[in-house]
């Protein structure tokens, strides 16, 4: 069987960080009152949206994390490209809290969506047998 760690790490490294996320909206929502949705507040919105942004990307990241390690990937390639996607999610998060422009958000969608482009490349490059 294939060594796994690699997934294992990437799983339970994205549920803290969605949990991290979800206390975030938490914390906003009680000092707001806020019961249901954004309640108009801007910050609620913006912590909300970065954590259904993250809920949008990862599953596609974890599925392909799993599948090249099932496949044999090479560990010492397939950990870093993992970190880097989790980095760029969590840096994403943050930068999300700005009113305006903010590094955070930029660098975390500069390592994202290469990040899941060159998994989606790889795992086709292994699946056509290629590699």
């Amino acid at each position: 069987m294939a060594d796994m760690h690699i997934s294992l790490f990437s799983a339970a490294a994205a549920a803290l960080i969605v949990v991290w996320l979800g206390i975030r909206c938490g914390k906003v929502r009680a000092a707001e009152k806020i019961m249901h949705g954004d309640g108009g507040n801007a910050l609620m919105m913006k912590r909300m949206r970065a954590q259904a942004n993250f809920v949008e990307y990862t599953p596609f990241a974890l599925v392909l994390i799993v599948l090249l390690d099932l496949m044999d990937a090479n560990p010492m390639a397939l950990g870093p490209v993992a970190l880097a996607f989790l980095v760029g999610r969590v840096l994403h998060a943050i930068g999300m809290d700005a009113d305006g422009a903010h590094w955070g958000r930029m660098v975390g969608m500069m390592l994202t969506i290469p990040v899941l482009l060159g998994l989606a490349i790889w795992a086709i490059l292994i699946g056509a047998r290629v590699i």
